[in-house]
């Protein structure tokens, strides 16, 4: 990113905006573009109103410029690639380089100019997701405003009203659109104290998305519906997914929005949260009660607060099981308990892409599998600990809490370091005979007959 270049600007011809005159032949700010999918730092107002800023997981926040006490930020619609974890990378639609584009972050009260470039090969409109506008900078293409034709600028301009937590993305050929990655998050913090809304020391962000991309292949499949088959906070999969590391006795917040065709239950390990904000703004403090789990709906916007009073690395995730892992498992048969070891390589003579299931379960797909995987295609199931696979993918990550992470200092402490006699062990000892559930008085267990197909008529 040059924000030289961008804040210095450049001239160009007349801009498709006639609801905005005014700017219709200003100088177009130069975009600022990124590729890289590792975390920037928060960045700092240089102009304008101060305010604590964001930390985006795996994204970093679209620079502006002033111009006469406006805001100007320049988004552009355009094709990315977008690396999803070491070893794959897909062939998406996003802003700026990168999807989810950047995160735009402005104080409540801000007049805000956005200069939209569309460098995709169809028209596109953005929806400013959950903010009090004028009808026509609302972005429903062919309702509110024309759309913006492929090389087109249009430009949206209104005041950002309350604070909170929204979202951009298009309203035009959404299903493809969305399906291909195009959103991005969008922070209006308070512009002054907020009797609902506390200082934190860390504040995150990001936003789930989900794709249909098959083994071997970049693209999404934009026609599903609903069969998934990578969760992504970010469009990023564990385990390369940014951990978020704070400071023993921090304030920690974490935003996140929902772009997805299902709802995500998002679990929080060794701490309790409360959620103090939705997409209506800061919740009423009567409204809070502690949880470990929230449930993010489709097109919904949730804030969590909690105290990392707790050193460890502690898990966030999805708590539906089949959202932490990566592609391959919604069509791959299941064959726990049976004996196919050495089948599957004469098989893959006939059928290249073969591939099934562990005799003992997911876990034998995750590392070590028998059978080699497409080229772009990661494993089910992946990443490592301190003490072994960690078996996930998808919508997985860590809160890692250390006593000596400096304040301000976001950096990745490594693996925690166990007091001793603080993890769980091998028992070797003698052990008392478990207490089992016994049948009712009178009754005999209950039987059950297993047919197996074994190509004999009357064997069970």
């Amino acid at each position: 990113m040059d924000r030289r270049k961008f804040f210095g600007g450049a001239a160009i011809g007349a801009i498709a905006a006639a609801s905005v005159s005014k700017v219709a032949m200003a100088a177009l700010p130069e975009p600022v573009t990124t590729d890289s999918a590792d975390t920037a730092p928060p960045l700092e107002p240089p102009s304008g109103r101060p305010y604590r800023p964001v930390l985006t997981l795996n994204g970093w926040t679209l620079p502006w410029r002033m111009n006469n006490g406006v805001k100007e930020f320049h988004v552009v619609a355009e094709p990315v690639v977008r690396e999803l974890a070491p070893g794959m990378k897909a062939n998406l639609w996003g802003y700026n380089g990168q999807s989810p584009g950047p995160t735009i972050e402005v104080v409540e009260g801000d007049r805000v100019r956005i200069f939209v470039t569309n460098k995709l090969p169809e028209h596109t409109s953005i929806h400013w997701h959950g903010q009090r506008l004028p009808n026509g900078m609302d972005g429903v293409g062919g309702i509110t405003q024309p759309h913006i034709p492929p090389g087109k600028t249009f430009v949206y301009e209104f005041v950002a009203s309350r604070p909170g937590n929204f979202m951009y993305h298009p309203h035009a050929d959404e299903m493809v659109q969305m399906a291909m990655g195009m959103m991005g998050f969008w922070v209006t913090h308070p512009k002054g104290r907020h009797p609902l809304i506390d200082q934190v020391d860390r504040d995150f962000c990001f936003l789930m998305a989900s794709y249909d991309i098959e083994p071997g292949s970049a693209t999404p499949r934009v026609n599903t519906m609903l069969d998934f088959n990578l969760f992504t906070f970010n469009s990023r999969v564990f385990p390369g997914i940014a951990s978020m590391n704070v400071r023993q006795g921090d304030k920690v917040r974490i935003r996140m929005g929902n772009l997805t065709m299902t709802s995500h239950p998002i679990h929080l390990h060794g701490h309790e949260f409360m959620v103090t904000g939705t997409d209506g703004g800061p919740t009423p403090r009567p409204a809070r009660w502690h949880e470990v789990t929230t449930d993010v709906a489709v097109g919904q916007m949730r804030q969590v607060e909690f105290v990392a009073d707790a050193p460890g690395d502690w898990a966030f995730h999805c708590h539906k099981s089949h959202h932490t892992m990566n592609a391959m498992g919604h069509d791959v048969p299941t064959m726990i308990g049976v004996e196919h070891r050495g089948l599957v390589g004469k098989i893959q003579k006939l059928v290249p892409d073969y591939m099934v299931m562990g005799e003992r379960g997911m876990a034998d797909m995750g590392g070590e599998m028998e059978m080699p995987l497409p080229d772009n295609t990661l494993p089910m199931m992946s990443g490592r600990g301190q003490f072994g696979p960690a078996e996930m993918g998808g919508m997985f990550t860590l809160v890692k809490v250390r006593r000596e992470q400096r304040p301000g200092d976001f950096s990745d402490p490594g693996d925690y370091k166990h007091p001793p006699g603080t993890v769980a062990y091998e028992f070797t000892g003698a052990l008392p005979e478990p207490a089992r559930a016994r049948p009712a008085a009178g009754k005999e267990p209950a039987q059950f007959n297993v047919r197996k197909p074994s190509g004999q008529a009357g064997h069970h």
